[in-house]
């Protein structure tokens, strides 16, 4: 059996998926903190290269500058308190509510005035965001842009190549997960040390609203009582092993498929800057890990706004393909 191009990429990447799966299981804690370090800053700075030269995937030439408004206004809330600025509660569900529909209106509407209407309507309707704010503000930039949007990007992609394991890879990024939170071997797990449990306390904020929403562990009375279940309850490793997977794959599956995306047919002047910027980004990390967050933040949150539009594009198409299917049944039944 002859493989094409695609299939051998789609059979790398079931290959990295169950090496993430092994990796996650064993030590969950050590793998988010090194792919978000070694692997984050260059996903950042490369995907917002190949969304650049794609137009951000919207209909307008400008459509973008509403997103990257967002992404200013969302690192500025962060660095609130250190800057002497005020924001409202939140506002980051409000920013993110905009920032999410308007990319459904930028992939959707050709039309600068029917544009410009939906957006007012939806900074009107913003404070809607606010009933969704642990889905707006948490979920949507962590676990769902990098495993849902991930796994919707990849079934478009398998839905378009019509690939022999496409389908197959896509099922296993659905397997991986149940692997993950019901096979609870105690010897397959190696406890994080001190700097790692140092250095993630920037993230558990995602664990801690998870932990109470989906497993319904109750409000806790101190920090020291939360990272007890986080670092060290069965519940909450196994939702680390989960995270950890999730982000580590999000990062192999934009690098390993390079050749069909494209990202590196990017001018040697701005090839030679995105690797500065990694390197120098890579040192602040081993430096201080608070200190290469902080740097990172901005492309952190851009990264995820500018995808919204291809996120969005994905699941039309997604949408489309089933509609077509079901149209075809119909006529022919």
């Amino acid at each position: 059996m002859q493989l094409s191009a695609t299939d051998r990429i789609d059979i790398v990447n079931i290959g990295l998926m169950l090496l993430s799966c092994v990796i996650a299981m064993l030590i969950p804690f050590e793998l988010f903190l090194i792919v978000y370090a070694f692997l984050g800053p260059l996903h950042y700075l490369t995907e917002i290269s190949w969304l650049h030269d794609r137009n951000y995937f919207t209909k307008g030439k400008y459509d973008a500058v509403i997103l990257l408004g967002v992404g200013v206004l969302l690192t500025l809330k962060y660095f609130g308190n250190e800057l002497g600025l005020f924001f409202p509660d939140n506002f980051d569900a409000n920013l993110m509510f905009i920032a999410l529909l308007s990319a459904l209106i930028f992939v959707t509407v050709k039309n600068p005035i029917y544009k410009i209407g939906g957006i007012v309507v939806l900074v009107i309707a913003s404070k809607v965001g606010q009933q969704f704010n642990m889905f707006l503000t948490t979920f949507i930039p962590t676990l769902i842009h990098v495993y849902v949007f991930t796994g919707l990007f990849m079934l478009y992609g398998a839905i378009k190549s019509k690939g022999r394991f496409g389908l197959l890879s896509v099922g296993v990024l659905i397997l991986c997960p149940i692997i993950l939170f019901n096979i609870y071997p105690d010897t397959a797990f190696y406890p994080p040390t001190e700097y790692s449990k140092g250095a993630y306390d920037l993230f558990k904020h995602l664990n801690i609203v998870w932990l109470r929403l989906v497993d319904g562990v109750p409000r806790q009375n101190s920090m020291e009582a939360w990272d007890s279940i986080i670092y060290s309850s069965k519940g909450g490793i196994l939702l680390m092993r989960f995270i950890a997977f999730a982000y580590t794959y999000h990062y192999l599956n934009w690098f390993s498929k390079t050749k069909v995306i494209q990202w590196h047919n990017i001018p040697k002047w701005r090839f030679a800057t995105v690797i500065v910027v990694w390197l120098f980004s890579i040192i602040l990390y081993i430096q201080s890990y608070k200190l290469g967050l902080q740097w990172l933040l901005f492309l952190s949150f851009m990264h995820v706004l500018l995808e919204f539009p291809l996120n969005f594009i994905s699941i039309l198409g997604i949408g489309n393909h089933i509609k077509t299917k079901i149209f075809k049944t119909a006529t022919t039944s």
